[in-house]
This record gives C-alpha cells, structure tokens and sequence, in this order.
C-alpha cells in the first residue's frame, strides 16, 4: 500500500524516533516510496535522519541515498563505516552512481571503501570513471551494458551477454565492437535471437556497419544533454578518441544534468551568484545574494547621479515618464537576452550568425518601439499631459526599446564567446544597464525637445 506524505507522517515518524519504534518506522515506510523518504528525511534534524536510515533494509536505504540533497548526503555518509558504504551500498549501485557517492567521501575514506569492495571488477570501474573531470561525459558515464565482438557466434555472443546482463538492470541495446574495441554500431536483441540461420552465424554476418551516434568522454555535460534530447535518446554510448567503447549515459542521468543547469540559470537570472538552497545558513545566503543587490544598488546610484546632472528641475514634468522608461527599457532588454540564451542553449549547425540575430532583433525591437512609442503618445494626450512632454517620452520609449533589444541580444552572445553563462545577461546585469542607458536617453531627449517644443500647442485633443 502507498502511504502519502503528510506532515502528519513527518510528525509521527519524529515521535517514533524519540520513543526507539523502530518496527513502527521500518513498516510505514515500506509503503513509501524510495524519492519521498529521502523528502522525508530531508526535513529532520542529522541524527533523527541517521535513525530513519538505519530503520531501512540495505536496498531501499541505497535507493534513498541516492536521492538526498547533497549536505544530508554528506552527513548521512559520515556517520557509516568503510564497510558498511562499501557493503550496504556500493555493491547495490551501477558503477555512475557508485563513483558519484565515493567522490562525496574524504580522500582517505574513499581508498578504504574501494579496498573493502569484493567486486574487482567494479572496483576498477569505479576508480576509472572519478579520474574523469566534473562535469563531462566521462563523469556521467556508467561501465554497465552489453558488447559483442563482431566476430563471435551468435551462441558465444549470447553466452557473454547473460554473463554481462548480471550487472544491468535494463538492456538499452547491444553495443557491436571490433578487435581493439571500437565502436562499429548496434544489434537489437530480436535480432540476435531470430535473425540467425544457426547459432555459428557471426555477429558480423546480423548487423550492418553504420554511424553510431555518440560522444566523446571529454565532450561537456550540457553538450551531451543537448545531444539526447535533439535525437530524442534513452542512452548514447561513450569513446574515447580512437573511438573506442568506454560506456553508456542514461536518460536518468542527463536529466539530473538538466535539472542542476535550469536550477544555476534560474538563479543567475534572479541575481543569486551561488547554488544554494532556501535551507541553507544564512551566511551562504547572504553571500550568493548581496553582491548582485550591491550592483543592483551601485545601478540606483548612478541613475540618482544621472538625474542629477541633467538638474530635474529644469523640466520636472519629465519625472512623469521616468519609471515607464526604465521598467520598459529593463524589461524588453531582459526578453531579448531570454530569447538568445534559450537559442544558445539549443544551439545547432543552422543556428543564425551573430549579425543576424543582431539584424531580426532590431527588426522586432523597431515593430515594438513603434507600436509602444505610439500607444504612449496616444495615451499621454487622452490624460491631456503637455504635448512637448508627450513627443518627447514617445521618442525616448522608441529609442529606449530598439537599444535595449540590441545590446539584449549582443551582451548574452558576447559573454557566451568569452566562456561565461550568457544566463547572467538575464539577470539584474541587463536590467540595470537598461535603466542607466534609458534614463541617459530619456533626459537627453527631454533636454533638446522640451527646450524647442515650446511653440506647439499644449495640447492635440
């Protein structure tokens, strides 16, 4: 039966706790699926989630492990022995995710887990796969799944599978290779079961030599998600440079990846500079948040020191348009830099050059201006505001929205060439560079119109 999360069941698994129910604690969460208890103990206190753990059966505590937010991990991790991580856990995981929790262990506990390791095998899976860099295919990678040389029979090759599918849980393909490895292409499994006349038909003889489509142990994670979900993959194998087979990424796997590079977009979009979460110290907090709020700060200023130089009191009516000029300028800067940080995430062999999307971008950039340039105008002479004051925010907001979907498009693409997130161009950087530039164009406007405009009559209507 599937018990729900509530906080009911929070409370009482607490009173469990405190009152050493552990068959209480170990039946109710047998309902319970492996992702909600790690929701669950994510919400107690260390030694109320090392209690909750040690409740569980070995599989289901490694399922859970997997599944917790990394500083309980962490904490959880610190509280077993070599041994226990070494036999309750690593012996239950797939070589990605056995290399995954070890990297979470001090230096020298790592060296012991991997020594108390029975497997071989996977011990040396493991130690292969955490020399590879954060963040590439290679750290993604898992050393599961099936091969077959092309020149075994079919009665060899189906021998070495069930030796090889003893370690997997679900066969994504078969994986042909050649003498020194290499990657020839893929066989599926009705293939080899029906398509043989007899069992010393050669694998060679079943499938035909064609392009695999895979990656490059070094190619970077984020290319190798733009990979799978273009061509639409469950799993693409990995080479090295010879091209020879090295492993396979998973589905499961890159969708962790999707997920941490929306989560870190997100908050460089809303000006926080570190991955953190709400439940973290608020010095961690404070750190990731204040120095956008400085620079959002040291933007304020400098639009208090922009007015002040063009002296506000010679034309005060123009205090009227200032909030319309920055929020616009700020908001269709920050539409332009989302559209091209999104084209650059799905970058593809046709993506546009740079002055093309220059070029479409004032193309929209001068629709809007012109649409929203009039619609003020319009407006401002309805509310009977001065007609000098009215021409005057109405080329301001023209000029305010073509710069700002320009220098929104150019300044994501000019972080990107340089190796930085061009997610940062959505964020409070753009924002604010559009209020000062707006402002700057506003009064520089108003300056020269309202002190040449005085002729016309105040009003049209």
């Amino acid at each position: 039966m599937q018990v729900p999360l509530s906080k009911e069941l929070l409370a009482n698994l607490k009173d469990w706790i405190a009152e050493g129910k552990d068959t209480a604690i170990h039946d109710v969460l047998q309902g319970v699926h492996p992702a909600d208890i790690a929701e669950l103990i994510n919400e107690l206190r260390p030694d109320e989630a090392v209690y909750i753990y040690r409740c569980l059966d070995d599989e289901r505590a490694a399922e859970v492990m997997l599944e917790l937010d990394d500083d309980i991990r962490k904490k959880l991790l610190s509280s077993l022995t070599s041994r226990e991580i070494a036999e309750d856990l690593i012996e239950n995981y797939d070589s990605d995710d056995a290399a995954d929790l070890i990297s979470d262990l001090p230096e020298q506990k790592q060296e012991e887990v991997i020594a108390l390791l029975e497997d071989e095998e996977q011990a040396s899976d493991i130690i292969d796969l955490m020399t590879y860099a954060e963040g590439t295919a290679g750290a993604l990678m898992g050393k599961e799944l099936v091969r077959v040389n092309q020149k075994w029979t079919v009665a060899q090759a189906i021998r070495e599978m069930r030796r090889q599918a003893e370690y997997l849980d679900t066969i994504y393909t078969i994986y042909v290779v050649g003498d020194k490895e290499e990657l020839l292409g893929t066989l599926s499994m009705k293939t080899m079961i029906f398509g043989s006349a007899s069992m010393r038909t050669t694998v060679r003889e079943l499938f035909k030599e064609s392009k695999v489509r895979s990656v490059n142990v070094n190619t970077p994670a984020e290319e190798v998600v733009r990979v799978m979900n273009k061509y639409d993959l469950v799993v693409i194998p990995v080479v090295n440079d010879a091209g020879a087979l090295l492993g396979r990424i998973t589905l499961d796997d890159v969708v962790d990846v999707m997920q941490e590079e929306a989560s870190k977009d997100y908050q460089l979009a809303s000006g926080i500079s570190e991955n953190v979460e709400s439940s973290d110290s608020v010095i961690a907090l404070t750190r990731a948040r204040l120095p956008w709020i400085l620079i959002g700060m040291a933007g304020g200023m400098s639009s208090a020191y922009i007015i002040g130089v063009f002296d506000i009191t010679e034309n005060p009516q123009m205090a009227i348009f200032m909030p319309l000029i920055a929020a616009t300028g700020g908001n269709v800067g920050v539409q332009s830099a989302a559209l091209v940080v999104r084209s650059l995430a799905n970058q593809s062999a046709l993506d546009e050059t740079v002055m093309q999307k220059l070029t479409k971008e004032f193309s929209v950039g001068m629709v809007n201006a012109l649409i929203c340039s009039a619609v003020i105008m319009l407006v401002s002479q309805l509310f009977h505001f001065d007609l000098a004051l009215s021409i005057t925010a109405s080329l301001a907001l023209f000029s305010v929205i073509i710069f700002a979907s320009i220098t929104g498009t150019f300044i994501p693409l000019t972080l990107n060439r340089f190796g930085i997130d061009p997610a940062l161009a959505t964020g409070p950087f753009i924002t604010t560079t559009n209020d000062i530039m707006g402002l700057i164009i506003y009064f520089s406007v108003g300056h020269y119109f309202l002190n040449h405009l005085d002729l016309l009559p105040t009003t049209i209507f």
